[in-house]
């Protein structure tokens, strides 16, 4: 048996949790707020602006226990607890946000994860508010300095008295938990009540309300289809293992020129374990150990590595080895050879790099006006290994059409993963309402299986992790395509479908159009023997 919510101020429209703005329909329940202190509940209220209910439900453990049973009689379809709390480590400050990623009893058992976490903290940071992501911890009291330490230690980032008793009344709805730091151990509590940097905890509940009604409005039950293959391709794996190789037999520090593949999660994991990376090699130390990314150098980057004494391991993938070798095969027979590729890119770089004489870089069909070769008949053509099958196509229709002698590579230079994750994503797309790209912005590939699931007819986003969804692409969509680029970790899949499933029921199919088996060998300098 439900009943409507009782609120300490007139009842204000509420609004669906699917159609932020508009009037709540019967049989579509909207957003649940419960704040412990009324002018918390006063602040999250004025922040939300009519779109949810905002209950007070009282100030410490005893009394938000008491209120469970109660919570649990209303109808709602999203629940969220908002508040203040007190900071545990030193780098919060008053008026910060924490989001819960889990929420934890005093014993430091955790009482329940909040999986959607990242997407309500990505949404807040986008509304210029400074947040973290992390386990709250409910007290039975106050916490004092010692108790801080011991609970910061442990990896909490914030404490109050609320939120493991209160947290029980969602019964497996969507749950989010925010806290406003209002006090931290270089400015504690002095006594209740009287609470230093109340004011800017309370403001920022406030500011919060408009990210936490659009949470609420991009919850539901969905159906994810996962593009397959997607992740990892042969020479990412290949790259990445060399470098681990070599800190591995060599130790740290271990040099790279440039990402070893184009992906900030993959950056950061190596730094940890020990690599470097650099822009250029006057960076990398003399006699040190560098190895060159997956993209490929030119010949001169080789030479410097030389001069400098630097003891080098390439881990360039073989697909782009065999462009380069085709390169040079090309330019010594006289050919002038058009690049197709994207400006600034380590690997067309690192192509024209091989004979900077007889290469010329297109971007577009119009580019190939440009081309003047000395012998319209000796004119050939490559490709980077990551465009887009499509575009790339139509430019080489565009130099056959002006050079009908024009040389073509002796196999497809795009590379087989590429492809493959370029045809995947059409298949999601073409059955989804929105389609999800987890690759870095830097990535080729991975902006390109954007592009081409917008070509399918999708609107697509690309993304780093789950923090980068926002939440306004997810109202309405019952149906998400899911594909990453070939540089992107598979975990981050896994960690895009949770967070989803925090918002609610996620059903997940796979789409597998082809099995991928190809290995590449390692270069002999990091073979185990």
């Amino acid at each position: 048996m439900t009943r409507p919510l009782a609120t300490s101020s007139p009842p204000r429209p509420q609004h669906a949790a699917g159609q932020p703005g508009q009037a709540n329909q019967p049989g579509q329940p909207g957003l649940l707020v419960c704040a412990p202190l009324r002018l918390e509940a006063r602040a999250v209220r004025r922040g939300l602006g009519g779109r949810g209910t905002v209950r007070s439900t009282g100030y410490g453990p005893r009394r938000s226990a008491a209120r469970v049973t109660e919570l649990r009689g209303f109808s709602f379809g999203s629940l969220a607890i908002a508040g203040v709390g007190g900071g545990l480590t030193r780098d919060l400050r008053p008026g910060d946000l924490v989001v819960a990623s889990e929420v934890r009893d005093e014993s430091g058992t955790t009482v329940i994860s909040c999986p959607s976490a990242p997407l309500l903290a990505g949404e807040l940071r986008r509304s210029g508010l400074t947040v973290r992501v992390g386990p709250v911890v409910t007290v039975s009291h106050l916490a004092r300095a010692g108790q801080r330490e011991r609970l910061a230690a442990s990896g909490a980032l914030v404490a109050d008295m609320e939120s493991a008793q209160l947290v029980q009344a969602a019964a497996g709805k969507p749950l989010a938990v925010i806290r406003a730091v209002s006090d931290t151990p270089d400015q504690p509590l002095l006594r209740p009540g009287v609470v230093s940097g109340g004011l800017a905890a309370l403001r920022s509940l406030r500011a919060a309300g408009p990210a936490l009604a659009r949470w609420a409005a991009a919850t539901g039950r969905r159906e994810v289809l996962l593009a397959g293959p997607r992740s990892f391709c042969a020479g990412v794996e290949r790259a990445i293992q060399i470098v681990e190789r070599v800190l591995e037999q060599y130790g740290p520090p271990v040099y790279v020129r440039k990402q070893i593949v184009h992906n900030s999660h993959v950056v950061v994991s190596l730094e940890e374990r020990g690599a470097i990376f650099v822009d250029e090699l006057s960076e990398v130390p003399d006699g040190a150990r560098v190895v060159f990314s997956a993209h490929g150098v030119s010949p001169a980057v080789r030479d410097e590595a030389d001069r400098r004494q630097l003891t080098t391991v390439d881990a360039t993938c073989p697909l782009v080895a065999k462009v380069h070798a085709e390169a040079r095969r090309f330019a010594a027979d006289g050919y002038l050879v058009a690049l197709i590729g994207h400006a600034g890119h380590e690997e067309v770089e690192g192509t024209l790099g091989e004979a900077p004489e007889s290469l010329a870089l297109v971007e577009t069909a119009t580019d190939v006006d440009r081309l003047h070769p000395r012998d319209p008949a000796r004119v050939a053509y490559l490709m980077q290994t990551t465009l887009a099958a499509d575009e790339a196509a139509g430019i080489a229709d565009a130099l056959r059409e002006r050079f009908p002698a024009a040389r073509a590579p002796g196999s497809d230079d795009i590379c087989y993963a590429t492809t493959n994750r370029q045809q995947a994503a059409r298949v999601v797309a073409a059955e989804s309402g929105l389609v999800l790209v987890a690759g870095s912005a830097n990535s080729s590939n991975s902006v390109r299986l954007v592009e081409t699931a917008q070509r399918a007819g999708s609107p697509a986003h690309l993304i780093d992790g789950p923090s980068d969804i926002e939440l306004s692409w997810l109202a309405g969509v019952s149906t998400i395509g899911l594909t990453a680029g070939a540089s992107a970790p598979p975990a981050i899949v896994q960690d895009i479908i949770s967070a989803l499933g925090g918002l609610g029921t996620v059903g997940v199919t796979e789409r597998v159009i082809t099995t991928e088996n190809i290995r590449f060998s390692l270069p002999k300098e990091v073979r185990q023997s």
